[in-house]
């Protein structure tokens, strides 16, 4: 057993798939069944399940799933300190964004810091607030931003940025020529919002409880699962939505959207620098951590 055999069953249970997980670690489906018998002969137990067209993780899989992560971890870690002390900040680190930061924050920054770090290679890894969480708690990532506080004993965050949200119509709305709105206005009309777990909808929640209202008193027209999917919602009428400036840069510039604000309901939100509390930061990590810092708030 080594740490290439590791890294295969990870990408099998992650990929819930041997065909999928042959295409990202670039070994064929026989190569990778032999690579879990292996691991299966050294523990002694079944480690994966063929549910179907699924291959799904045992209660025995699911335990080396976890600590796997951890020794991978560790093992990047380990060459990217090595590298550091040999003068060079390289190595590989994983950065989750939950939707806003993942599409918009990060890929504008990581040019600029791959400038300064040449050897550094990043990935970004998107979803919501809530997987984006779990992740950082499984070690399948080093750090991500997100938009919205978590209460986990074992997840530190600090405040990065501040976002601006604002409610989103169409430019043929009967409301398109106005600066503002009142909430009992808005919760007249078919309003659409994200699915649990999105930092966005619990922003929206916290700002409309900070006024005594609930969403659950609007007319939810539709729940939707990206920002992306929320912007066509709105561009087809599906409703109208808050969403951060930043997603609909490019459709207010064009005016096929308008901002507007809503009397009384402060919008604006917090983007999260999140990490593992029981995590040490790699330097490669320390060095992204950084340069973040020195981009949002001017800290070094």
């Amino acid at each position: 057993m080594d740490l290439w055999h590791l890294k295969v069953f990870q990408k099998v249970i992650e990929e819930k798939g041997f065909s999928k997980a042959s295409r990202i670690v670039n070994l064929t489906q026989p190569t990778i069944s032999n690579h879990i018998k292996e691991l299966e002969n050294y523990y002694g137990c079944r480690l994966v399940d063929r549910l179907g067209k699924q291959t799904l993780a045992t209660q025995a899989g699911l335990l080396l799933y976890e600590y796997a992560g951890k020794i991978l971890a560790l093992f990047e870690e380990t060459d990217t300190a090595m590298a550091e002390f040999l003068g060079n900040v390289k190595g590989r680190l994983s950065v989750g964004g939950s939707t806003i930061p993942g599409n918009y924050l990060l890929p504008r920054k990581i040019g600029q810091f791959i400038q300064r770090y040449p050897d550094a290679k990043i990935s970004i890894v998107i979803g919501d607030t809530d997987q984006m969480i779990h992740n950082i708690l499984d070690y399948r990532l080093d750090l991500a931003i997100v938009g919205a506080q978590s209460d986990h004993s074992q997840i530190l965050q600090e405040k990065l940025t501040q976002d601006e949200m604002a409610l989103i119509v169409p430019k043929n709305h009967q409301w398109a020529d106005k600066s503002r709105i009142t909430v009992d206005m808005l919760s007249r009309v078919p309003f659409i919002i994200r699915e649990p777990g999105s930092g966005t909808l619990t922003s929206i929640e916290k700002s409309f409880a900070k006024t005594g209202r609930d969403l659950s008193a609007f007319k939810i027209s539709a729940q939707l699962g990206s920002t992306a999917a929320v912007i066509e919602g709105i561009k087809n009428n599906v409703g109208v939505s808050i969403l951060s400036t930043l997603a609909v840069e490019a459709e207010l510039a064009a005016g096929s959207l308008k901002a507007l604000a809503v009397k009384g309901v402060n919008l604006k939100r917090n983007f999260y620098l999140t990490r593992h509390k029981g995590r040490d930061l790699s330097p490669l990590c320390r060095a992204f951590t950084e340069f973040l810092q020195e981009q949002f708030n001017g800290k070094a």
